[in-house]
């Protein structure tokens, strides 16, 4: 039960990250984190709640929102690119490749199951240059994108351990 509320809490105060982005931050960012949180929820219900999204519809709606946060990152990525903003649109980049591989293991378990070695070490690397990147925010002294960026690696590293978990339990079930 406590771990319900911490993967809560952390999305709660990713929400309200997601607000201050909105209310004074850069368009870029305020996209960008309105995408990502949106795909965190996303992937969160789908992996948490399957039940809820075997019809259609449901499906549908699913994947819709996860193509508009895709939209969004689209544009917040050109925006930082288009601002000199190279820390934020590395950030994407790797982003971009943690979902990438997330979107595979939740469509293609079994797949994913046969060579989770090698999703272990690009995973490994991602994470690392995200890490990177949040000590970099630190180092630098932009305290709020260190913060928001550990957020992110907990919200995210807490969907990874439940997609190991779930693969885990569907191969002791077999």
């Amino acid at each position: 039960m406590g771990y319900l509320w911490f993967k809560a809490a952390i999305i709660a105060l990713l929400a309200v990250n997601t607000a201050v982005f909105l209310a004074s931050g850069t368009l870029s960012e305020a996209l960008d984190s309105l995408a990502w949180l949106t795909l965190l929820v996303s992937f969160e219900l789908e992996t948490g709640r399957r039940e809820w999204f075997r019809g259609r519809w449901r499906t549908i709606a699913l994947r819709g929102a996860r193509l508009l946060a895709a939209a969004m990152l689209a544009a917040a990525a050109a925006g930082y690119v288009r601002g000199k903003e190279w820390l934020d649109a590395i950030n994407i980049g790797l982003w971009i490749g943690v979902v990438a591989l997330l979107e595979f293991e939740v469509r293609r378990p079994d797949a994913a199951m046969r060579h989770r070695g090698r999703f272990l070490a690009v995973t490994t690397v991602l994470y690392a240059g995200l890490v990177g990147l949040a000590l970099t925010w630190l180092l630098r002294g932009e305290w709020f994108d260190a913060y928001d960026a550990a957020l992110w690696l907990a919200a995210f590293a807490t969907l990874e351990m439940d997609l190991l978990g779930q693969f885990r339990n569907d191969r002791t079930a077999t």
